[in-house]
């Protein structure tokens, strides 16, 4: 069923269609300060915060995940058995090479020294005994006083003394060694664990004896990590082996990298399973704060300095499989920049290509426009970014 409109109808109709038309009209004529207050009635342009792109000194850096290991680590076990009577250390105790520990009872390996001391003076006397029979047997063989055989074997029971001296003191070296075991001294110097047998147990000798403690070098200190081929290939084996590359690290703790470093060593061979390469860096620990064990996040210095452009990573967006920036351009609007990212730098990432020096990059305000909007543009510097972003 149609509906015919009915003449008063079409009167409204064609009013409204007029005075729409006319208003158009009416603000075409405006001068143009006139327009732009009529513009400025339907609200202010969005403002952004903008940071100029520019050119900084860089080294490109990789980045790990390590754990801090001691350069030399010991564990203290028994060399004799016996029984512990005293115990010299506290836990975490500082030591230096040489210090007491804990002493086995010497009694039972202080007698057996004195009982090789006590073979060792009889052999000697029997080799003097048996020097003088034979030098008497000389002078008595070149009279014929003697027959060949005696001279033969006051000779032989010559040579028989000396050998068995030597064995005699031979057992008073081993005996007397036994005994220096019953004092367990520190064969480094670092920081010792706490005592695993306390006075009054008795111990065992041997490599499966129960270890006693254990002591671990203080300062310097590795850290180890795992480097994939390509960082290997790029920036470490082209360094000789007297080269120090640069090495930074952070403790879990910590936001930046705080201690400097160099590695230390690389390994003679690629795990074929993971693709990767021991790596050791060495770090000074002269105040002892770093502990084996910790878990350390490593960055390896992998270039000269050289200079490139940066803007600040918050700045960057992604777009399915590729980055972008937004750039204010001319008439200050909005343009859409694809980039192509390099290195991490602190809170700054290297650009590569996509912009060019003084451009202006929006890093606070993107998510309000688009590209083609009109915006205000704010200028910050780089400081002020980074402490917007650490917030």
């Amino acid at each position: 069923m149609s509906v015919t409109p009915r003449p008063y109808m079409k009167r409204a109709i064609y009013s409204t269609a007029g005075l729409l038309i006319a208003t158009a009209i009416g603000y075409g004529a405006l001068p143009p300060s006139h327009r732009a207050e009529a513009k400025d009635e339907r609200g202010p342009l969005p403002e952004v915060d903008v940071a100029v792109a520019k050119r900084g000194a860089v080294t490109d850096w990789q980045f790990y995940s390590g754990r801090l290991a001691a350069v030399e680590k010991v564990e203290i076990r028994p060399q004799v058995a016996g029984a512990i009577i005293a115990v010299d250390l506290h836990d975490g105790q500082l030591v230096r090479k040489g210090d007491t520990l804990f002493i086995i009872d010497p009694r039972p390996y202080q007698a057996q020294v004195d009982r090789a001391n006590g073979l060792v003076a009889a052999a000697r006397a029997r080799v003097v005994y048996t020097q003088n029979d034979w030098q008497r047997a000389q002078r008595l063989i070149g009279d014929h006083a003697i027959s060949r055989r005696d001279y033969d074997e006051k000779n032989n029971a010559a040579l028989e003394a000396t050998a068995n001296l030597k064995t005699t003191q031979a057992a008073l070296d081993a005996a007397r060694i036994d005994l220096g075991y019953t004092r367990v001294t520190a064969p480094i110097s670092g920081r010792v664990s706490r005592a695993e047998l306390t006075l009054g147990n008795v111990v065992s000798a041997g490599a499966s004896a129960p270890s006693l403690t254990t002591i671990v070098s203080v300062s310097p200190i590795y850290a180890e990590f795992n480097a994939d081929e390509q960082t290997y290939l790029k920036y470490i084996s082209s360094v000789s082996n007297d080269a120090n590359v640069p090495v930074d690290m952070g403790l879990a703790d910590e936001t930046g990298y705080s201690h400097q470093g160099v590695i230390q060593s690389v390994d003679n061979q690629l795990d074929t399973a993971s693709g990767t390469i021991r790596m050791r860096a060495r770090f000074d620990n002269t105040n002892g704060a770093l502990l084996p064990g910790l878990y350390a996040r490593v960055k390896v210095g992998g270039s000269e300095p050289y200079t490139a452009l940066l803007i600040d990573d918050a700045a960057i967006g992604t777009d399915q499989d590729q980055r972008f920036v937004l750039v204010v351009g001319e008439n200050d609007q909005i343009i859409y920049r694809p980039v192509t990212l390099g290195n991490l730098q602190g809170h700054e990432r290297v650009i590569t290509s996509g912009l060019s020096e003084g451009d202006r990059v929006v890093v606070s305000g993107g998510q309000r426009v688009r590209p083609g909007t009109q915006v205000q543009a704010r200028p910050v510097n780089h400081d002020d970014v980074q402490v917007s972003t650490q917030r």
